[in-house]
């Protein structure tokens, strides 16, 4: 039997995205909701460093915030966030707006929603953080709002 290339990816999807709530759910039965994602965030310090090494190889880009748009923003699309883009008139950064996040979608249907502002404002920040200096260490990361805490999207704003 042979999977579509669409099938396939929505297979290792599901997998990757399982696989997180899941570990980050046997922690916490274990060690408790704070140390649970106090661990978590030791794993998103490593693993945008992964990816993000991964998008340069795959697309040829290397640092500076152009290349930072580019495979930040494939990033997004590849983890299926709805989201809007636009970089400054001068260069020297670029704002994302995330209108629907995966993520918080998995918190809402496992009704975990209750936890979603504290996990966001502790593993986007580490994350994107880590995105922005994986590009070079003068670009630097700011979350300016957050879906998980009532705000009509996520403002994620990378300057250099």
């Amino acid at each position: 039997m042979n999977l579509t290339s669409e099938q396939i990816i929505d297979y290792l999807h599901r997998s990757y995205t399982a696989v997180d709530g899941l570990w980050f759910m046997k922690v916490e039965d274990e060690y408790g909701f704070d140390r649970a994602l106090e661990i978590d965030a030791e794993v998103w310090k490593i693993f945008p460093k992964i990816q993000a090494r991964k998008l340069k190889e795959l697309t040829g880009l290397e640092n500076g915030i152009d290349d930072l748009y580019e495979c930040f923003t494939l990033k997004l699309s590849l983890d299926q966030l709805q989201y809007t883009a636009a970089k400054d008139a001068d260069g020297n950064g670029f704002t994302v707006s995330i209108t629907q996040c995966p993520w918080l979608d998995l918190l809402r249907k496992s009704q975990r929603e209750h936890l979603a502002g504290k996990v966001g404002s502790r593993i986007c920040t580490t994350e994107y953080s880590t995105w922005a200096a994986e590009f070079g260490p003068r670009i630097h990361f700011q979350l300016q709002s957050q879906i998980c805490e009532n705000a009509d999207c996520c403002r994620l704003r990378f300057t250099a």
